[in-house]
């Protein structure tokens, strides 16, 4: 086995208040030594890339996840709280249940703690120069008016937005905008037209492809490696007993599972799969012991995932792959056939 490269880029996956694993594997790769150059991440995964960004050690994150009360996320406003009709007048006029200001606020103040405001604060020197690597972060948004995904702060410019300038709170804010929770953050267009922004996870919750060169699957001399959340309990009920737990159960569904059944090769050898033990996306009153274990439950996969790493081999299969995948491409225009006269 090779002696790895002490660099790795890094993608987290989204999982609502499944944080806490993401954090038990970081923590394993950073006892190791390895060195996070570029991250990205949708939703949960965004929060944690965003920190591990900033600077936050692994200690520092378990701290916060331990601490954190997940019921504040869920910050309806003064309408939100009639009972009864508040939640569907909500939905009717804001679009979502909550206002999602606690979790912006909560990102932003700790972001500022370590001097990070906006993207600008995040350039990475060396790649300055180079559009897909000038960040050290990177967050997956989607677009549902035009049907696009997103990915910032590069795509901050079809609002008009310099990249740099962009909040880094916000992008993450926008990452985290589970549709029907909360309300979707909205942009003009430069015709002035609303661009509702939600969660990443509907497009695309594993985005591994960000960080890779293209045709390589891999960065520079290193490689980017997945942090994935997995159920293994799949096909499991979700307790449905009213309109919130609908919502809950269908934006779960989504998040965990289409991205279940499948995952290429190559992706597949470069993923560390985080068994999530049963824990929902929007379990907001998840008991500190279940942060606890799905905490071991990162460190366990992490600890094995990283005793049977080897780049070298992983380099080997993913050029192969992208040569076989080249000289087997067909040209689109072969595939049209003529029309019979």
């Amino acid at each position: 086995m090779s002696i790895p490269s002490q660099k790795i880029d890094a993608v987290f996956e989204g999982g609502g208040v499944k944080g806490s694993g993401l954090v038990g594997a970081v923590a394993v790769a950073e006892e190791l030594g390895y060195e996070f150059v570029n991250l990205a991440g949708t939703s949960a995964g965004a929060i944690i890339a965003g920190l591990v960004a900033a600077g936050y050690s692994t200690a520092e994150l378990k701290t916060l996840m331990d601490e954190i009360d997940y019921l504040r996320f869920k910050d309806a406003n003064a309408i939100g709280a009639i009972p009864l009709v508040g939640p569907a007048i909500n939905l009717l006029f804001n679009k979502g249940l909550y206002k999602g200001d606690f979790l912006k606020n909560w990102m932003g103040e700790l972001l500022a703690k370590k001097g990070i405001k906006t993207f600008g604060d995040l350039v990475i020197q060396e790649y300055a120069d180079d559009p897909q690597f000038r960040y050290k972060l990177q967050v997956v948004v989607s677009d549902i008016s035009r049907g696009r995904l997103l990915i910032m702060p590069g795509d901050a410019k079809d609002f008009g937005i310099n990249p740099d300038n962009l909040n880094v709170a916000l992008a993450v804010r926008m990452s985290m905008s589970i549709p029907y929770f909360y309300k979707p953050i909205i942009q003009r267009l430069p015709d002035q037209k609303k661009a509702y922004l939600v969660d990443g996870g509907i497009l695309s919750n594993y985005p591994l492809f960000i960080l890779d060169e293209p045709g390589k699957g891999f960065h520079q001399d290193w490689p980017t490696l997945g942090f994935k959340l997995v159920d293994p309990e799949e096909g499991k009920l979700h307790t449905i007993i009213g309109p919130i737990t609908l919502l809950s159960a269908l934006f779960s569904t989504m998040m965990e599972a289409h991205d279940a059944r499948y995952i290429k090769d190559t992706d597949f050898m470069r993923t560390i799969p985080i068994p999530t033990l049963g824990v929902h996306t929007t379990e907001f009153n998840i008991t500190p012991q279940r942060k606890e274990a799905l905490y071991q439950s990162g460190v366990a996969t992490g600890r094995d995932f990283f005793s049977r790493w080897d780049f070298d081999s992983f380099q080997a299969h993913a050029t192969q792959m992208a040569t076989r995948h080249r000289r087997d491409a067909v040209p689109i225009k072969a595939k049209i056939s003529k029309p019979n006269l």
